[in-house]
C-alpha cells in the first residue's frame, strides 16, 4: 500500500473515532501524535487538519451536491472518507482530483456499504466538475 494511501486510512481512522467520541474533526489528532504507535504520517496531519479547518465549506458542499442524503443520514465512514477527499480536490495541488476520488472509492469498496464506492463517485465526481465554475456575483439583490 503507497504512502499516501496508508495516510488517507489513518486520517480516515482520525476523523471517524473523532466524531464517534462526539468531539471536533481533529479531536482525537493529538492523542495519536503523542501515542505515535503506529508513528502518524505528516500527511495524515495535514489531511487531519485540513478537513478540521475547512469542514464547513466541505460539508456544505456535501449537502448541496448529494440531493436525497443529507450527511447525517451517511454511514459515518462514507461522509469521513468525502471530506478527506473533497478536502484534497479543493485544497491540495498535488493530488489531481481523479487520484483522490478513485483513492476514496478504493476505501469505501473496502471498508463501508456495497453501494457506498458508487455514491462516493458520483458525489466526488460533481463535486470536481463544480470546483472551479465562477461563481455569479453579479446577480441582482432584493
Amino acid at each position: 500500500m503507497a504512502a499516501r494511501t496508508k495516510a488517507r486510512k489513518r486520517a480516515l481512522d482520525i476523523l471517524f473515532e473523532s466524531e464517534s467520541r462526539g468531539l471536533s474533526a481533529d479531536g482525537t489528532l493529538a492523542d495519536r501524535l503523542e501515542v505515535n504507535d503506529p508513528p502518524v504520517n505528516p500527511y495524515t496531519v495535514s489531511l487531519v487538519e485540513g478537513v478540521a479547518a475547512n469542514i464547513e465549506q466541505i460539508d456544505a458542499l456535501l449537502e448541496e451536491h448529494s440531493h436525497a442524503w443529507p450527511l447525517e443520514r451517511m454511514p459515518a465512514v462514507d461522509r469521513n472518507l468525502l471530506r478527506i477527499a473533497v478536502f484534497e480536490i479543493l485544497h491540495v495541488d498535488d493530488v489531481p482530483d481523479p487520484v483522490a476520488i478513485s483513492e476514496a472509492v478504493e476505501l469505501a469498496t473496502e471498508l463501508s456499504t456495497d453501494e457506498s464506492p458508487r455514491f462516493v463517485n458520483g458525489l466526488l465526481s460533481k463535486v470536481a466538475q463544480v470546483k472551479d465554475q465562477p461563481t455569479d456575483t453579479n446577480q441582482p439583490t432584493d
